[in-house]
């Protein structure tokens, strides 16, 4: 008896230790993500191999996936070879699915996976503007109905209007009644932990300066 209490308290310590391994590691690449130097396609692509590794080693996490997926379409939105954007947007695709196969359906994926189907339209906007914008809207609605607090959706709603042609749509107006709902909710979120997504405010103010 002694030594299966022995087993189960060494068990318990060692996962408790492991878990602030993780929590540490995470939290120290989170916050590279504050700085704007991080912004820059080597850098954000850098610290998704991170991030990836952290998923790979822990395996049953969600968010190290999240986070190399996000740093990868902000690396396919600044990438100007567009011959390399769809190989980039595939990664990053592929790194959300693993994120929502660990997490189940998410407002944060959702609104992830929107932002890659917008990353794909730059390629040729022409031609796949109307594919990527349906998929991109389709996602923010679903992200609505799973978080409607979370700021990120009226951000990224927000956006789309403002950077969408009139023709098609699109509308700075209405996209900047979206980015003040966006900034509404920020003031109010509340993230989950240390580690969870907290991104878009600064750039929301941002956007909303834009004449």
């Amino acid at each position: 008896m002694k030594s299966i209490l022995a087993y189960l308290l060494f068990f318990a310590v060692a996962t408790a230790n492991a878990q602030d391994r993780y929590q540490a590691a995470m939290k120290q690449q989170v916050s590279l993500l504050d700085s704007a130097s991080t912004f820059n396609p080597a850098s954000l692509n850098a610290l998704s191999n991170t991030f990836e590794r952290i998923a790979n080693a822990e395996q049953t996490q969600w968010l190290p996936y999240y986070y190399a997926a996000y740093c990868l379409v902000n690396e396919a939105f600044m990438t100007q070879d567009k011959t390399k954007v769809d190989p980039i947007s595939d990664k990053a695709a592929l790194l959300a699915e693993k994120a929502v196969a660990l997490k189940g359906e998410d407002s944060e994926l959702s609104c992830l996976l929107s932002l890659i189907a917008v990353s794909r339209i730059a390629v040729d906007p022409m031609t796949r503007g109307a594919r990527f914008g349906t998929e991109s809207a389709e996602l923010l609605e679903k992200a609505k109905t799973q978080n409607p607090e979370n700021p990120r959706v009226y951000l990224l709603q927000g956006q789309n209007l403002m950077f969408t042609p009139e023709a098609f749509g699109g509308s700075k107006s209405k996209g900047k009644e979206l980015l003040n709902v966006a900034l509404q909710k920020f003031t109010a979120f509340k993230p989950e932990s240390d580690i969870a997504p907290r991104w878009g405010e600064v750039y929301t103010k941002e956007l909303l300066k834009m004449p």
